[in-house]
């Protein structure tokens, strides 16, 4: 497959449809600079994308803890989605909607005077993890930890935030991983490089608190699911040493889904009949 830069379609670009190709910012884009972009990845199943609406919602929540304005509506914003999955044809894709500083009469960290732009890209993408949906992802440890909320909006989908996530993925990946678990910044449990995650002991699930990283839209999806299975579910720190007693574990994302691990470090856990289960039902209720 060609690069991103180089395919046919239509990206939605401040407030107009353009060609793939054409789709391009200026070098001096303020977000190039100093990483002043929030972003959203959404998943479209026959036609309709899953939590839509939420999305949009939280691009907006992510922009003002960015100190940014979108100068569209949220109205507008849905209008721009599907439209581009009209226009290029789609009723399966992942949506891409990303906002930023632009070029302007700003470059240096202040960025007031620069314009805030918005755009929507979509495209054909499969299985985030290949064939660990059936088998379950092998992950690597991160050296890397999520930061202090001090020290970040950890509750924005802010693009700045992903450097150390692609640090650690990239070395993961050169140990033969899929993905990497990361710590946060006291030593507890906190989640992989782009997706939440699940553990299962006794027939109960833990999940960590998401305390000090992103409250994920399909991590909240799924909580509720478990709940309405009546299965217990515990939001709250977990500490390495606990890895050793889960039986089961699994992956949250818009592009992860609901992904099965087999092993983290030197840790094991079996693909097991929750976690299949739960992958299974998040499939139909996506597509219902």
């Amino acid at each position: 497959m060609a690069g991103y830069d180089d395919r046919d379609g239509k990206i939605w670009m401040n407030g107009k449809l353009v060609e793939w190709r054409d789709a391009n910012v200026h070098i001096l884009t303020h977000a190039l600079h100093y990483a002043s972009s929030v972003f959203e990845g959404e998943r479209c199943y026959n036609g309709k994308i899953f939590k839509s609406v939420e999305h949009s919602e939280r691009l907006i929540r992510s922009a003002e803890l960015l100190d940014m304005e979108i100068p569209y509506s949220i109205e507008e914003i849905e209008a721009a989605k599907y439209a581009v999955l009209e226009a290029n044809g789609w009723t399966d894709a992942y949506v891409r909607v990303i906002a930023w500083r632009g070029a302007g009469e700003d470059m240096g960290v202040a960025s007031r005077k620069n314009p805030v732009q918005l755009a929507v890209a979509a495209w054909a993408w499969g299985n985030y993890y290949g064939d660990a949906k059936m088998k379950g992802a092998k992950l690597d440890i991160a050296k890397w930890r999520r930061p202090d909320p001090a020290t970040i909006p950890h509750e924005a989908k802010a693009a700045g935030l992903y450097m150390i996530c692609t640090m650690s993925k990239h070395a993961a990946e050169d140990k033969g991983c899929s993905d990497a678990m990361m710590y946060d910044y006291r030593g507890y449990v906190a989640e992989a490089t782009g997706a939440n995650i699940f553990f299962v002991k006794d027939g109960e699930v833990h999940t960590p608190k998401p305390d000090a990283f992103l409250d994920g839209i399909t991590r909240r999806t799924v909580i509720g699911m478990l709940q309405e299975r009546g299965i217990t579910v515990h939001e709250r720190h977990i500490m390495p040493e606990e890895l050793e007693g889960f039986e089961q574990c699994w992956l949250t994302g818009t592009a992860a889904e609901v992904t099965p691990v087999g092993q983290i470090g030197d840790y094991t856990f079996e693909v097991g009949t929750l976690t299949r289960e739960i992958s299974e039902a998040y499939e139909a209720l996506v597509r219902a």
